[in-house]
């Protein structure tokens, strides 16, 4: 592809910093209106979401245009800022934009009340956020890289401590900035092993470099530690259930659904574009790590009783199947299999796309509930279709996605990866292509799991009856949070009824990455997606809403025609019990009690059963994460102890430093010959 560059920047290019530079004024403009609570909400956030809608349309363009470079003159002498705006960047661009205007805009209403900071410093803090992240995706050297990348953790943390009077939040808040910097840390060798000791930190330069393929694994490593550690990979996802459920639901929105891919266009761009050696066992290792992952979050997602947090494992389940593609297309494009690596790559790339729209949308949707009850447990909770209908049926749509059902977006990246893990006969090794195809029933354990838990989260926030008498007095969600969750849930349609002109957009970043694409297979067919042959599988989402629409036709004819159009209205089933209470329904511990017995092994579990002599006695059982008591504490032990020993050198004596001093001369010039 041709490369447009210039002092400045290109035309795409040249637009995107336009909105870069909006969102940073927008943010100026918050700090001047600090405490003006209806000039944030109803005019800056509602800006910044027409910004948004700018870099999506800016993104879609130059996802077909020429690479553009530029060199601006920012940052420190002789370290100016390289930036590049290709296919891969301008894709990161439209997920950015697409999923940030529904957000901000839902943010116009949320933040009315404010969350425990003056409104004006959100608003500063969020356009930061949505600028810096922007900035990482066009830098073109390590230095803008790192800067940016540690101005998005910085602008996050901040967003993640809004309630920050509260000690959980800012336990939260730390742990992430903690395990964000040791992400930093492999980010940094990574880039140090990239530039082969060159000097020259650009990334075209780092392009040119042929590393061996050990340094080439250690900064393959280095890459999937360091980003996995902001994408929530296990062993490093410990802070995403924490920091999620602490931050306001729009920053839990764009942390879950912006910033998680951010990590993962880390690892593609090292991965497929820096690094010039592919070695199969890199794909094995990042597959199995995303599906391990994957499993895990779902698993825990099950058994959570508080949304947020339900969410939040949710969240760690769907970037675990998004590894678990590149891990794949990885594998293939180290064999030279070009067109499995392609159809890999667009199921990863597909899912990542599909997952911002409706986790975001779900985010959003259950900070508009925790808004209207005050309540984020789901024990707590129930029968609020009727008193919030504009909440309930766009997370409806949500919820349909995330559970991997058609016609939804959904859907077809989980089918996209299925057959991308289905259609893998013709690898080298036996092994691996006896092993690979095995990996897809767990991929299909996990889609099942993830719709488990899916229905227990609509089930028991929306349907059913109040479990508490004040859920009666829930007010429904604004205009500025429904129409943002109108945008996010015309998104997750989009995505499921148009599925070939989307894989066509990827068509370009596919081609760039591993040098092939689907668009030869979707030329033929506009009403089928076809992934390999049609003898193989297809799918029409028209064909199936057509059915569905028409069964549905059918039967309102059936009951016109022989009922003569009579309507009955008549109380549900009730077992045979017509004294049905809200304490006989399913609560969330039941629901995923069958699970939790399953998977018993994953969890840490306590259980307190009632005495007789407990004054309101009850029974209660505690999930905890095991890695958490076996990994985490354990390390947390040995740092305390070994800086223990290292304060004992602090006497806070001049006489004891001066030794010091003087020991270490002693041993100097002991050493050091003249």
């Amino acid at each position: 592809m041709p490369i447009a560059s210039s002092p400045l920047a290109g035309s795409h290019l040249s637009w995107v910093l336009v909105v870069v530079a909006a969102w940073l004024l927008i943010g100026g403009l918050g700090i001047a209106a600090l405490r003006r609570f209806r000039l944030v909400a109803v005019v800056l956030f509602p800006v910044g979401a027409c910004f948004s809608v700018l870099l999506m349309a800016v993104g879609l363009s130059a996802v077909f245009g020429d690479v553009e470079s530029a060199v601006l003159p920012l940052g420190l002498p002789q370290l100016p800022f390289h930036l590049r705006l290709d296919s891969l960047s301008a894709f990161f661009l439209v997920l950015i934009g697409g999923v940030s205007a529904g957000v901000s805009a839902f943010a116009a209403g949320y933040f009315r009340q404010g969350e425990g900071t003056p409104p004006g410093l959100i608003c500063l803090e969020y356009h930061v956020f949505l600028a810096s992240i922007a900035m990482v995706v066009l830098a073109d050297d390590a230095y803008v890289f790192m800067v940016m990348w540690e101005t998005m953790a910085f602008s996050s943390f901040f967003l993640v401590l809004a309630n920050h009077r509260i000690p959980e939040i800012r336990h939260a808040g730390y742990l992430y900035m903690l395990v964000a910097h040791i992400g930093a840390l492999g980010i940094l060798l990574c880039f140090g092993l990239l530039q082969a000791n060159t000097g020259d930190y650009t990334f075209a330069n780092m392009r040119l470099q042929h590393l061996s393929p050990f340094w080439g694994s250690a900064a393959f490593i280095l890459a999937v530690f360091g980003f996995g550690a902001k994408a929530g990979l296990l062993p490093l996802h410990v802070w995403l259930p924490l920091a999620h459920p602490a931050a306001p639901s729009p920053f839990s929105a764009l942390m879950s659904a912006v910033m998680l891919k951010i990590a993962l266009y880390g690892i593609l761009r090292v991965s497929f574009d820096l690094l010039q050696t592919r070695l199969w066992w890199w794909g094995v290792l990042l597959m199995g790590l995303g599906l391990c992952t994957a499993l895990f979050g779902v698993v825990f997602s099950t058994v959570q009783t508080e949304m947020k947090r339900l969410l939040a494992y949710s969240s760690i389940e769907n970037i675990g199947l998004v590894c678990a593609g590149l891990g794949l297309s990885l594998l293939f494009s180290a064999y030279g299999m070009k067109a499995p690596a392609a159809l890999a790559m667009t199921a990863a790339l597909y899912h990542a796309l599909s997952h911002a729209f409706f986790k975001s949308l779900l985010f959003c949707s259950t900070g508009a509930v925790m808004h209207a009850t005050g309540e984020r447990s789901l024990g707590r909770l129930g029968g609020l279709i009727r008193y919030m209908p504009w909440v309930a049926w766009p997370t409806l749509i949500g919820t349909l996605a995330c559970a991997g059902l058609p016609p939804f977006g959904g859907f077809v990246a989980e089918w996209l990866l299925l057959q991308s893990f289905l259609f893998t006969t013709g690898l080298p090794s036996s092994l691996l292509d006896m092993l690979v195809p095995v990996m897809a029933a767990l991929i299909a354990l996990i889609a099942a799991l993830s719709g488990y838990t899916m229905v227990k989260y609509f089930g028991v926030v929306f349907l059913g009856q109040p479990r508490e008498d004040k859920l009666s007095q829930a007010h429904d969600a604004g205009h500025w949070e429904r129409l943002g969750m109108v945008w996010l849930a015309a998104g997750c349609i989009v995505l499921g009824l148009f599925p070939n002109q989307v894989i066509t957009l990827m068509a370009p970043v596919t081609q760039s990455l591993v040098a092939a694409s689907l668009a030869q297979t979707l030329a033929g067919d506009s009403w089928f997606l076809v992934p390999v042959s049609m003898e193989r599988a297809s799918y029409s989402p028209a064909i199936f809403l057509l059915g569905v629409l028409g069964s549905f036709g059918l039967a309102f004819w059936l009951v016109r025609k022989l009922y003569h159009g009579r309507l009955r209205r008549v109380p549900p089933w009730d077992c045979g019990y017509p004294w049905q209470t809200a304490r006989m329904q399913d609560t969330a511990e039941g629901f995923g009690q069958p699970i939790r017995q399953i998977f018993e092994p994953f969890f840490r579990i306590h259980k307190h059963t009632p005495t007789a002599f407990d004054t309101h006695p009850s029974y209660r059982v505690t999930v905890e994460d095991p890695l958490w008591h076996w990994l985490y504490l354990p390390i947390a032990a040995l740092v305390d102890r070994v800086s223990r020993v290292i304060g004992l050198l602090q006497q806070g004596r001049i006489a004891i430093y001066l030794l010091y001093s003087f020991v270490t001369l002693i041993v100097v010039l002991l050493v050091v010959k003249p």
